[in-house]
């Protein structure tokens, strides 16, 4: 058998549970990162009617409040502006 003192013996545990839960740790954390997101304003959004401020990155024109389940449309000059921004950017 084995001789091992008790210094020894908690060290031993101690250890190897601090290097179980760094794995585990490591692990979940690489695994759930967050993507990144871009928080450009044509995606921002709000309601005209429950002034709900929401992130719609599929509609362009239209959108629908997730809140009151209201339909809102972007403004002519958020339109012009998307425009010319990308007009700008092409040249």
């Amino acid at each position: 058998m084995i001789k091992v003192s008790i210094a020894t013996a908690l060290f031993l545990y101690l250890f190897l549970s601090a290097v179980v839960i760094l794995i585990v740790w490591s692990f979940f954390n690489f695994g759930t990162k967050l993507k990144t997101f871009s928080s450009d304003e044509k995606h921002i959004w709000r309601c005209s009617i429950c002034a709900l401020t929401y992130v719609d990155s599929k509609h362009d024109v239209i959108s629908k409040c997730p809140r009151c389940a209201s339909y809102n449309q972007r403004a002519d000059s958020e339109l012009n502006e998307e425009k010319n921004l990308t007009k700008k950017a092409n040249v």
